[in-house]
C-alpha cells in the first residue's frame, strides 16, 4: 500500500490570512497523524507565504510519522533542512515566485548542484527525492545524481484524467516502470485527489509515496479531517 503524506501548507495559509494561531498548525498535524496519515509534508518558501521556517522547527519533534520536507536547494533551505534533519527531503525547481510547484528538474543541466545538494544530505542520512516530469531521460538523469527516490510531478495526469484517463496514466506507467530499472523509489504528488488518485495507484507500479495537500484539505471542509484522510487511505488501498 502506498503511503499518504499530507501536506499542511494550506492550513498555514489559512492561520496566516487572520493572523494568530488559529487554526494551530501543530495540533492540525497531530490530528492528521492520528487519523492514519503515513507522514506530513511542508513546503516552505522564501516568503514564508504558508509554512514558514519556525513551523519546520516546530513541527520537527512532534511528528511521529514521516516527515518530509520540500523546497528549492537555495543556501537558506539547505541550512534549515540539516537543522531539521527530516526523515525524507524533496528537492523541487521553484522560482521564490512561483505559486505552486508547476515543473520537474531538468536533471541533465542541473546534475552538478543536484549531486553536490544531495550527497550533503545523504551524507546526515536524510533519504531524498527529486521533483520530476514523467519523462524518461530526466529520469534516467535523476538516477545518475545520487538520488533515493523521484516524485512524479502528476499535474498532467490530473487534467487529462476526465477526458481519457487511460491516455493520462500511460505515461506513468512507463514512467515508474524506468524508474524501478534505474533503482529509484517512486513517490507521487500534485492535484491528485478522490477522484483520480484510485486508478493512478492501481496503475502505477512500484508507488511507494503520495504528496497530497490542496485537495485533501479542500475535501475536509466538506467532509471533515478526519473522513478526508480516511477516504484518501482508503483509495491507496489494493484489495
Amino acid at each position: 500500500m502506498a503511503r499518504l503524506s499530507v501536506n499542511i501548507n494550506k492550513i498555514a495559509t489559512l492561520r496566516n490570512a487572520r493572523g494568530g494561531e488559529i487554526p494551530n498548525l501543530l495540533k492540525a498535524a497531530k490530528d492528521i497523524e492520528r487519523f492514519g496519515a503515513q507522514g506530513i509534508t511542508v513546503h516552505p518558501r522564501p516568503d514564508e507565504r504558508h509554512i514558514r521556517y519556525q513551523d519546520v522547527r516546530e513541527l520537527s519533534p512532534l511528528v511521529e510519522t514521516e516527515f518530509n520536507i520540500e523546497g528549492y536547494p537555495s543556501k537558506s533551505f539547505v541550512d534549515l533542512v540539516l537543522e531539521v534533519k527530516p526523515d525524507q527531503v524533496t528537492l523541487v525547481p521553484d522560482s521564490p515566485d512561483v505559486l505552486t510547484s508547476n515543473a520537474g528538474w531538468n536533471t541533465i543541466e542541473n546534475k552538478k548542484l543536484l549531486t553536490d545538494v544531495l550527497s550533503v544530505f545523504k551524507s546526515n542520512g536524510i533519504r531524498t527525492s527529486l521533483f520530476i516530469d514523467a519523462n524518461e531521460k530526466m529520469i534516467e538523469g535523476a538516477a545518475l545524481t545520487g538520488t533515493d527516490r523521484i516524485e512524479l510531478y502528476t499535474e498532467s495526469y490530473a487534467s487529462k484524467y476526465i477526458s481519457n484517463k487511460e491516455k493520462a496514466v500511460e505515461p506513468f506507467v512507463i514512467a515508474a516502470r524506468c524508474a524501478v530499472n534505474c533503482g529509484l523509489g517512486i513517490n507521487a504528488g500534485h492535484d491528485l485527489n478522490l477522484d483520480n488518485l484510485r486508478y493512478f495507484n492501481e496503475r502505477v507500479e512500484g508507488l511507494l509515496e503520495v504528496s497530497i495537500g490542496h485537495a485533501l484539505i479542500s475535501d475536509a471542509l466538506y467532509l471533515g479531517l478526519e473522513n478526508a484522510v480516511q477516504l484518501y487511505l482508503r483509495a491507496l488501498r489494493i484489495d
